[in-house]
């Protein structure tokens, strides 16, 4: 299974009129990053960064005078994601502004079931909150203390680790779901149905004990102190008594 984190940074809050200035992207499959990512600056044309924008991650219209047009980069953004969930930290934003620039060129918006949002499975998983990404970065454990203002990369990198986390840990993926090479036809990378049939082996025969006998008298006799409301009576062997 293929999943992209991603977050975008942008010149203000209103996606009619606001634009995207940077979205960064990290791609995890099966629930592990594979190391490919994407990081791309956007020229918002005439729409400049607002001051509120601009002091949460610090773009300014300076910087992005030379950088293209979200009409250029449009292609090579939705390569990347492909076919991949689109996972976002309250996803209703970033989608917004996606869709929005989606519409603005003629391309169809991204469908929302190809849409996860961390934020709401936060709200659910911890519905006390706070449910921040810097807030479930320390519930988590992770260090964010490199994160003085938003980055797009930076971000998705700290979401993907977030993400990992509220889905079970790294543990969740280390089930028997990895076919072996030449399994099924399709090479070593196994698909979500894959499944490893694990089967338990038995002994020809059982190893010798490594209690002595007397060892063993011993145990009995304090069992035998202890009387029946002992909770070791519970478990005597009822043919050894």
């Amino acid at each position: 299974m293929r999943e992209i984190i991603f977050d975008t940074e942008t010149t203000g809050l209103d996606n009619r009129a606001d634009r995207i200035i940077e979205i960064g992207g990290i791609e995890l499959f099966n629930h592990f990053p594979t190391g490919n990512v994407i990081h791309i600056f956007i020229n918002p044309g005439d729409q400049k960064v607002h001051p509120d924008a601009l002091a949460v991650h610090g773009i300014t219209d300076e910087f992005l005078k030379d950088k293209k047009p979200f009409a250029e980069v449009a292609e090579e953004i939705l390569a990347f994601f492909g076919d991949a969930k689109w996972i976002a930290h309250n996803a209703t934003f970033d989608m917004g502004f996606i869709n929005a620039e989606l519409a603005r060129i003629g391309l169809p918006p991204i469908l929302p079931e190809r849409v996860v949002d961390t934020l709401s499975m936060a709200r659910r998983k911890h519905p006390m909150g706070p449910n921040s990404l810097d807030a479930l970065c320390r519930r988590y454990g992770i260090d964010n203390s490199h994160r003085t203002k938003h980055g797009a990369l930076l971000d998705s990198e700290l979401l993907a680790e977030v993400y990992i986390e509220m889905i079970g840990g790294r543990q969740s993926s280390f089930g028997l779901s990895t076919a072996t090479s030449g399994q099924n036809g399709r090479g070593n990378r196994a698909e979500e149905d894959d499944v490893v049939i694990a089967s338990v082996l038995e002994r020809p025969r059982p190893l010798a004990p490594r209690l002595s006998q007397s060892e063993a008298q011993a145990h009995e006799a304090l069992v035998a102190k202890l009387g029946e409301k002992g909770i070791w009576a519970k478990y005597a062997d009822p043919a050894a008594q």
